[in-house]
């Protein structure tokens, strides 16, 4: 039996950090129903401790998911989701980013947004960029 997954990214801030990656690769961030949101807090269900405001928009203060523009058939949910400690070691999972562009030009405009220049590397033919997200996530462009 196959089975469907997101990939959750730990992290402070996650409404920023889905931001930032949604306009890495070109996705949207998924819109959240403030409706609802109020509609659990009426209800008992949660709490307004349990929400911030994001850009004028009451949200889940807890996370944020980001989407392929052509659906979870395309590929799979990321989820950030907010945790209080600060990241301290190495990823043992990361993202492979494959642009198909100007690896550079990319590389060049995620730093420009804040990411952070780790390593070049190569292996035979293939070289990739490793780079960190706004946080210090780890993730490869080629």
């Amino acid at each position: 039996m196959a089975y469907e997954f997101q990939v959750t990214v730990d992290c402070a801030e996650p409404h920023v950090l889905a931001e930032w990656w949604a306009d890495a690769l070109g996705w949207t961030v998924e819109a959240q129903d403030e409706a609802f949101i109020r509609k659990m807090i009426e209800q008992g269900h949660a709490t307004e401790a349990e929400t911030t405001r994001h850009r004028g928009a009451l949200v889940w203060k807890s996370g944020a998911a980001i989407r392929h523009p052509e659906g979870l058939e395309r590929a799979p949910r990321l989820l950030f989701q907010e945790v209080p400690e600060p990241k301290t070691v190495k990823n043992r999972v990361h993202l492979d980013v494959r642009t198909g562009d100007d690896r550079d030009a990319v590389v060049a405009r995620l730093i420009s947004k804040g990411a952070t220049h780790l390593h070049d590397a190569r292996q035979g033919p293939h070289s990739w960029v490793t780079l960190a997200d706004p946080e210090g996530n780890e993730l490869c462009v080629s």
